[in-house]
């Protein structure tokens, strides 16, 4: 046994000795030494090309895209995905927490209504969301695609089969949240349509789902719409899982960048990035340990780490306005404030940071990352957050 052992640390003594070697002789290559080193770190960490999936049907891209600007997906009939999930806005909305139903206004500028909570986690950036490497959705993963268990969600097996990713089960879910779009009971307006969902119990999810497509249907241009998307399905047998379907091919479409900077250098321009961001990949790739997290094509390991963030807003589910993450999903302690690993791409862009929006600054997140036991004040953008 103990010569066994000698023999296997000897085998990663030589194959770091021969990694060292490597990047020895990269260093060397003069000028071309950076693109060499770091053509060895992508090797080594199995970054690749994106796959950004298959490109999606155009009538159910034009149905998804009158889907996602409606506020008719709403309880109060009063916001749409559009609203946290904004192009202008680099698919976010810029606020640490979103301001559900019953606010008004876009972005900073979006006005809270005070007799409620805020949406307890900061609203995701969309980009690339039809990568076949998405197998989670959410920070906290309640949707998951796995080759074990397949498509699960918190509708269980209420989830129509229809949906067989992970982006298009997310779609179905934003509108059976109070907070987000569907409302509580006590909202009555007499100018409006009564809420005829906030009524739903919490636990039955596809009565939620009926009557978002019975309002649908009520609506004859939409009724044409769906007869494009689905000409096979007759009008009657639509769910709102075919309106899912079709929001989750708008983002698709609409939010898929296959030409950035990154992307052209992997595709093998080696102009295509400044030095200063392949000495920053170099770091991020090597001695700062970023890709031990933040792994793979899509800048994310998809699994749920409790990096201490500080709590900000009302949490979730719980007494002590904390919001417990992951655990809240699996019941683990292990999984206390975990929460997923976001992805990277176009990151300058979709400030604030963290799952609650805790840092409106890049290298706030950051700087959080080197030491988040001393770095916890809240750096937080300008808005009508109070």
């Amino acid at each position: 046994m103990k010569r066994r052992a000698i023999g296997i640390m000897g085998f990663i003594l030589a194959a770091a000795l021969l990694w060292a070697t490597r990047d020895a002789l990269a260093t060397r290559l003069g000028r071309g030494s950076v693109d060499a080193r770091l053509t060895l770190r992508l090797g080594r960490a199995g970054v690749t090309q994106l796959d950004f999936g298959p490109t999606p049907d155009p009538a159910l891209v034009s149905l998804g895209e009158a889907l996602f600007y409606d506020k008719l997906l709403s309880g109060n009939r009063d916001i749409a995905c559009a609203t946290c999930h904004h192009p202008a806005l680099a698919t976010t909305d810029g606020l640490p927490l979103s301001f559900g139903t019953g606010g008004y206004g876009l972005g900073i500028r979006r006005v809270a209504d005070p007799r409620r909570e805020l949406v307890p986690r900061n609203a995701t950036e969309l980009f690339n969301r039809g990568s076949p490497e998405w197998t989670t959705m959410f920070w906290d993963g309640r949707v998951n695609l796995s080759a074990i268990y397949g498509l699960t969600s918190p509708a269980g097996s209420a989830l129509p089969p229809l949906l067989q990713t992970a982006l298009q089960a997310q779609a179905m879910f934003p509108v059976t949240s109070r907070a987000e779009m569907r409302g509580v009971l006590s909202d009555y307006d007499a100018n409006r349509p009564p809420n005829d969902i906030a009524v739903v119990s919490d636990t039955n999810p596809t009565l939620i789902w009926t009557r978002l497509t019975q309002r649908l249907l009520a609506v004859p241009g939409y009724v044409e719409l769906f007869r494009a998307a689905y000409p096979d399905v007759p009008v009657e047998q639509l769910g709102f899982e075919h309106a899912a379907n079709a929001l989750a091919a708008y983002e698709i479409a609409a939010f898929t960048f296959s030409d950035s900077p990154w992307d052209r250098y992997l595709a093998g321009d080696k102009t295509a990035l400044s030095d200063a961001a392949k000495r920053g990949a170099l770091l991020f790739y090597g001695e700062a340990g970023c890709a031990q997290c933040h792994s793979g094509n899509l800048l994310t390991d998809q699994q749920f780490h409790n990096i201490g963030v500080p709590q900000l807003g009302p949490g979730k589910l719980s007494d002590d306005h904390l919001d417990l993450g992951r655990f809240l999903e699996t019941g683990r302690a292990e999984d206390r404030y975990a929460f997923r690993t976001p992805p990277l791409r176009n990151v300058t862009l979709t400030a604030p940071y963290m799952h609650n929006g805790a840092y409106a600054d890049l290298r706030a997140a950051v700087r959080h990352h080197l030491n988040p036991v001393s770095y916890t004040h809240l750096t937080l953008p300008t808005s009508d957050l109070v």
